[in-house]
C-alpha cells in the first residue's frame, strides 16, 4: 500500500453500503464491459480509497471510458435492459437502473482532459464486487481533481491526500506534461501541500518545485499579451467566473483553444449549475 494509506474495506462492505440491488446492477455492468472487452477504468470515491485509504460513502460508480466507445457501450447496456442518456456530450453519459446510476466519463467538465490511451497506463488491478477491474492511476486522479474548485465543491483535500500517499512514486515528468500550460494549478496544490503537511513538504521533489518556481518568475516579469483578456477561472469553476465573461469582457478560457468544449457545451454545462457538480 502507498505510504500513509490503509487497506480499503473489502468488497462485501461496499455491497452492504449500497445494498444488494445496486450491487447487482454495478456488478452486471462491470461484467458486461469485461465480457465485451471494452477498456474502462474505475475512478471516483472507490479509486480514491484504494490510492489513499480515505473512504467516503459511494453515491454512484464512476467508470472512465474512451469517447469513441460510448455509442457501443450504450447499445450494449441498452440491450441488457438498462436506460442510458448523454446529459453532457462533452464529457459524461449515464446508465440507469431504477434510481441507481453509473457515470460513464470520457473527459472532464472543463473539457481539458479527454480519456485517451495515456489514461490506460500504470493502472492498478483490483477486484470489485467479484469482477476484476483496473482503476484510474494516481497521476490522472490528481490531474482531474486539481481543477475542481467550485463554490460547492473543492477537491484540494483529495489532491493533498494523493500527494501524501504517493509523492515519491508519482511520474513527475509525466504529470508536468499532463498539466501542460496549466502548470500553475499544479504549483498551487504543491504549495498548499507544504502548508497542510509541514512535516511532509520535503517529499515533493526539489527539481519539480524549482522548475515551476522558475516558470513563475519568468512569467511574472510581464503580463501575457496574447491572452490579456482571457479568464481561465472557468477551467476551475463553471459558476464563479461567469461574471467575468458576461460582464467584464473576458474571453472564456474553456473556448480559448486549450480544451475541447464548444459554445454549445458551455451553455449546456452552465445551464446545469443548479443541479450540482454533476448536474
Amino acid at each position: 500500500m502507498p505510504r500513509h494509506a490503509t487497506a480499503p474495506p473489502p468488497a462485501s462492505s461496499l455491497e452492504e453500503e449500497i445494498g444488494p440491488a445496486v450491487a447487482d446492477f454495478y456488478r452486471a455492468v462491470l461484467q458486461a464491459l469485461v465480457d465485451a472487452r471494452i477498456a474502462f477504468l474505475v475512478g471516483g470515491a472507490l479509486a480514491h480509497a484504494h490510492h489513499t485509504g480515505v473512504r467516503r460513502p459511494t453515491k454512484d460508480l464512476d467508470l472512465f471510458i474512451r469517447k469513441a466507445d460510448c455509442p457501443r457501450i450504450a447499445r450494449l447496456l441498452q440491450a441488457q435492459g438498462w436506460r442510458t442518456d448523454l446529459p453532457y456530450p462533452h464529457w459524461l453519459a449515464k446508465v440507469h437502473s431504477g434510481a441507481a446510476f453509473i457515470d460513464l466519463i470520457f473527459g472532464t467538465g472543463n473539457g481539458l482532459t479527454p480519456v485517451d490511451a495515456a489514461w490506460f497506463r500504470r493502472n492498478r488491478r483490483i477486484t470489485l464486487l467479484g469482477v476484476p477491474v483496473r482503476i484510474v492511476n494516481a497521476e490522472d486522479s490528481l490531474l482531474t481533481k486539481a481543477f475542481i474548485m467550485e463554490r460547492e465543491r473543492y477537491d484540494g483535500g483529495d489532491v493533498a491526500h494523493l500527494l501524501l500517499a504517493h509523492a515519491e512514486r508519482l511520474d513527475w515528468p509525466g504529470l508536468l506534461e499532463r498539466f501542460g500550460p496549466h502548470w500553475r494549478v499544479l504549483l498551487a496544490h504543491l504549495s498548499l501541500f507544504g502548508f497542510v503537511y509541514p512535516g511532509e513538504r520535503h517529499r515533493i521533489p526539489v527539481w519539480v518545485l524549482i522548475e515551476l518556481a522558475e516558470r513563475l518568475a519568468r512569467e511574472g516579469q510581464a503580463p501575457s499579451t496574447e491572452r490579456a483578456l482571457v479568464c481561465d477561472g472557468t477551467l476551475l469553476s463553471r459558476a464563479q467566473y461567469l461574471h467575468d465573461v458576461r460582464k467584464l469582457g473576458y474571453r472564456d478560457g474553456r473556448l480559448d483553444g486549450t480544451g475541447s468544449m464548444t459554445a454549445e457545451d458551455v451553455a449546456i454545462w452552465t445551464a446545469a449549475i443548479a443541479g450540482g457538480p454533476g448536474g
